[in-house]
């Protein structure tokens, strides 16, 4: 759908990754003042984008994305003005498919996507609920799309998700220990380490290329599963899931 009309109701982090990863295909973006700041630079950094108010967002656009708070949809969606042929796509965790509907009628609530920052320069994953095919066909090219068939799947993948948090505070902690060693471009060396790693090969299969018995990365692992690394990462995703 490139020089397509595209809305953003919302400028969150998330919203401005959407924003940069589709500049530069031809589109027409709109997005609202939800923070002054956000949005004039983004129109200073992209000649793409302008800044209107929501209404005109929804009018001027013929792809909306949803990029509010679950506090405020309540309190913005139900004010707007929606038209018949409009596609909407949600970014809002713990809003369904279903419950969008009423909100955005008679606009169609086309999907829920839940993207990530690394949207904006591509080679992201993006899960998509709905009309998978059209996620694809905005962001495909430059991300894969993992698409999830049910509301339950989709609230299950957005609690594994928070991993990467966790991950990085560990690769974060391991670079503060190599500065207390003395040694500099600690952190830039593990991040590249661990994606490189990861990248193209599944996570059982890098284990097992690094399983060396008595090896440094047998033993710390070891060292990990022995106080507890997964057992608290399971109770972590189960009161996240409730």
């Amino acid at each position: 759908m490139a020089g397509g009309r595209f809305g953003f109701l919302g400028t969150g982090t998330i919203a401005q990754a959407v924003v940069r990863g589709l500049a530069g295909s031809g589109a027409s973006i709109l997005v609202s003042r939800r923070s002054e700041a956000v949005s004039a630079a983004l129109t200073a950094e992209l000649a793409e984008v302008t800044v209107a108010d929501n209404q005109a967002v929804v009018d001027g656009s013929e792809v909306v994305f949803i990029a509010l708070t679950p506090g405020v949809v309540a309190e913005v969606l139900p004010g707007l003005r929606f038209r018949p042929g409009q596609q909407v796509i949600s970014f809002v965790a713990g809003l369904s498919l279903s419950d969008l509907v009423p909100l955005i009628a008679p606009a169609r609530a086309a999907a829920l996507m839940l993207p990530f920052p690394g949207i904006a320069r591509g080679g992201s994953p993006v899960l998509a609920q709905g009309d998978v095919a059209l996620v694809e066909t905005l962001f495909g090219a430059r991300n894969r799309i993992f698409p999830v068939e049910t509301e339950a799947q989709m609230d299950a993948l957005l609690c594994a998700q928070a991993v990467l948090s966790p991950a990085l505070r560990l690769v974060e902690e391991a670079g503060r220990w190599l500065d207390g060693k003395g040694v500099t471009g600690g952190e830039d060396f593990l991040r590249l380490l661990v994606g490189s790693t990861l990248t193209g090969q599944d996570c059982g299969t890098a284990l097992a290329a690094l399983d060396t018995p008595g090896g440094y990365n047998q033993r710390l692992r070891q060292h990990m599963d022995a106080s507890g690394m997964a057992e608290a990462l399971r109770d972590g995703l189960d009161r996240l899931a409730r």
